[in-house]
């Protein structure tokens, strides 16, 4: 599925709505170039999840760890840009972690897609010339066959979103 994001409050919000279809064990993937809205979608979700700390870019870090303050799933956001392949994916050891938080990994398609049978993919792709950016979803493996993201992705709300 496919929504357009006419700004960074409908990335906000798109990623709110996001995290509401979210629990331990899940892992998203987000694919899109410098500045196409990733870690601000992650700022979103980690948001809607109850976390600690402000979700920002992780590029340095490449790996972040923010625990719930609501008795939720931790949200772990990893950004993959800098990794030179699986072997230092390995080295971050996220299979530990994965089955009790929700993984959202930047850059992380063709490095990721082994941790489990079941992600989602969100690929960004902004506009050059405006703030919009379209979202694209979709859900792999069985945990996401009967989820209707769709439904969640596209329903009005104050939000901004369509």
């Amino acid at each position: 599925m496919s929504i357009v994001l006419p700004d960074t409050d409908a990335t906000i919000a798109a990623g709110s709505r996001l995290a509401s279809l979210l629990r331990a064990g899940d892992l998203v993937v987000l694919t899109g170039g410098l500045g196409a809205g990733k870690t601000v979608l992650t700022r979103g979700i980690g948001s809607a999840l109850g976390v600690r700390g402000e979700v920002t870019s992780p590029t340095f870090v490449i790996a972040r760890v923010h625990p719930s303050l609501v008795g939720g799933p931790e949200l772990v956001h990893v950004d993959a840009y800098r990794l030179g392949g699986t072997a230092e994916l390995d080295d971050l050891d996220l299979e530990a972690e994965l089955e009790q938080a929700v993984t959202v990994v930047e850059w992380g398609a063709g490095l990721v897609e082994g941790l489990t049978d079941d992600r989602l993919e969100v690929t960004l792709t902004p506009d050059p010339v405006t703030e919009e950016r379209t979202m694209e979803v979709r859900g792999i493996g069985p945990r996401w066959a009967d989820v209707d993201i769709a439904a969640v992705l596209t329903t009005e709300d104050e939000g901004g979103l369509p």
